[in-house]
């Protein structure tokens, strides 16, 4: 009986496992970008809110690219 009240327990976890492998690189590529580009409220944003790496996909797809300079 303990072994089907474990079930939950397994899902729930290999559930997180996978949320945490999709999100950590997708937030460390973010941060380092948004820091190498100056952009310190997009870092504290990335920083602080989890998103499941929806805002750090956008940031690195959408603002990340460096504004060309005038010559």
């Amino acid at each position: 009986m303990e072994a089907v009240n474990s079930m939950p327990n397994v899902w729930m976890t290999v559930l997180v496992l996978l949320a945490l492998a999709w999100t950590l690189p997708w937030k460390g590529v973010a941060l380092w970008k948004s820091a190498r580009n100056g952009h310190t409220a997009w870092f504290v944003v990335l920083l602080i809110v989890n998103t499941l790496a929806i805002l750090e996909i956008i940031y690195i797809f959408g603002f990340s690219k460096k504004k060309q300079q005038a010559s």
